[in-house]
């Protein structure tokens, strides 16, 4: 099934990354086979949405490691940022750096925004669910953040 905007397909092998977590440490998709993936890219550490859309995964994490699911936050903030984002927030999931926006690239949602009148490139926030084999199994394009979290718990239960 092809999407629209450039997104990968859904059925296809998701995008390959290597992501920062911290300025140390970086993980790989990959190393997430034989899990579900709950890969969602978000604008910007500490704004309302963002924070509303991580507040809701923080406190379904029971839920979705109950279902094999790991939650990989993806957004252009530095490690350090994230760091302080998921101390101030008790986050308990991973967040990746792409200061470089490539693995955005690599999944469609680094694209041209308007605010206020003015353009500019920045995160369409999406969320992928990758399968056990590292399949795309489904795609929320334009997500609302709220209530979202409960959005991809339905997919997976269903799965």
């Amino acid at each position: 099934m092809a999407t629209t905007d450039g997104l990968p397909e859904t059925g296809k092998t998701a995008p390959a990354f290597t992501g920062a977590i911290t300025a140390d440490e970086k993980i790989r998709l990959s190393q997430f086979k034989g899990k579900y993936v709950v890969l969602y890219f978000y604008p910007k550490d500490n704004t309302p949405g963002c924070t509303v859309e991580a507040k809701e995964f923080r406190d379904e994490q029971d839920e979705f490691e109950a279902a094999n699911a790991v939650i990989i936050g993806i957004s252009p903030d530095d490690a350090e940022s994230h760091a302080k984002f998921a101390t101030r927030f008790d986050l308990n999931f991973i967040l990746v750096a792409d200061e470089n926006h490539k693995i955005a690239e690599k999944y469609g949602v680094w694209v041209e925004k308007t605010m206020y009148g003015k353009k500019h490139m920045g995160i369409q926030r999406t969320t992928f669910l990758i399968d056990t084999k590292g399949k795309i199994a489904h795609i929320w394009p334009k997500v609302r953040a709220e209530g979202h979290a409960d959005q991809v718990l339905k997919v997976l239960a269903d799965i």
